[in-house]
């Protein structure tokens, strides 16, 4: 394995608003083993506006915190920004099953992105319980702070409750025609309710209600079980190669 070292690079990024360059070095790669991956971290100099985020959405940007990033690995292109086109989306059999048994449960709610215990205890449980931890003492409430509630643009969280109790949550941002779903956590028992396929559900019917033309999933690696799923939406979009292209269902 490449140890992680530092890269020669521009600090700042020019722009509207232009970024800073605060970490750009080789690192393991987070999503495949025994890959380098590099994904140089920018802090825009000010909040973005939406018409800003649509931009950067655009060009394939994710979020993380305060931070935009895009993958900039060496000799590797399997992270591919994934969205999907709400007009023309149409849910398979599964999905429609997994909504139709979500909402005879599920109440949803839409509110700014909170840091507390309950949730941090739940994020934690969520990683820990699916194997995606190798953390055993997690997050802490700082860090989800800094994780998932700060943030450099207009965000959400989608609160998923059960009987009045709290058991997901979704957070979210917005630009001027698309939600980006950031991340998603959810309680483990809850597993038979398809949570995760479920909120991206209603994010699409979201997207629909307040007339986005988009919902981007974030990044989809084929070689990830864990990023598989996301190219299960289908008809959807991939950029490859700085280019948009359509993947549509076979029947």
């Amino acid at each position: 394995m490449t140890k992680p070292r530092p890269l020669p690079h521009d600090r700042v990024v020019p722009g509207e608003p232009p970024e800073l360059i605060v970490y750009d070095r080789l690192q393991p790669c987070p999503y495949l083993p025994d890959r380098v991956a590099r994904m140089p971290l920018r802090i825009p100099a000010r909040l973005l506006h939406r018409s800003e985020l649509e931009q950067r959405l655009e060009t394939g940007d994710r979020r993380q915190g305060i931070f935009l990033y895009r993958t900039s690995c060496p000799g590797c292109r399997a992270c591919e920004p994934i969205r999907i086109d709400v007009a023309s989306f149409t849910a398979n059999r599964s999905q429609r099953r997994a909504l139709e048994r979500g909402s005879s449960r599920i109440t949803v709610e839409v509110g700014d992105p909170i840091a507390d215990a309950t949730r941090v205890e739940l994020y934690n449980r969520h990683k820990e319980l699916r194997g995606l931890s190798s953390d055993r003492d997690g997050i802490d409430l700082e860090g989800y702070r800094e994780f998932l509630v700060v943030s450099c643009c207009e965000s959400f969280e989608l609160r998923y409750r059960v009987g009045g109790q709290l058991i997901g949550v979704a957070l979210v941002d917005r630009s001027e025609d698309a939600l980006s779903a950031v991340y998603c956590y959810y309680d483990p028992a809850y597993e038979k309710l398809s949570v995760g396929t479920f909120s991206v559900l209603k994010q699409i019917e979201l997207c629909r209600a307040w007339g986005l033309r988009y919902l981007y999933l974030g990044l989809y690696i084929s070689d990830s079980e864990r990023m598989r799923y996301k190219a299960h939406f289908l008809p959807h979009q991939r950029r490859i190669d700085g280019q948009w292209q359509t993947f549509e269902r076979r029947f």
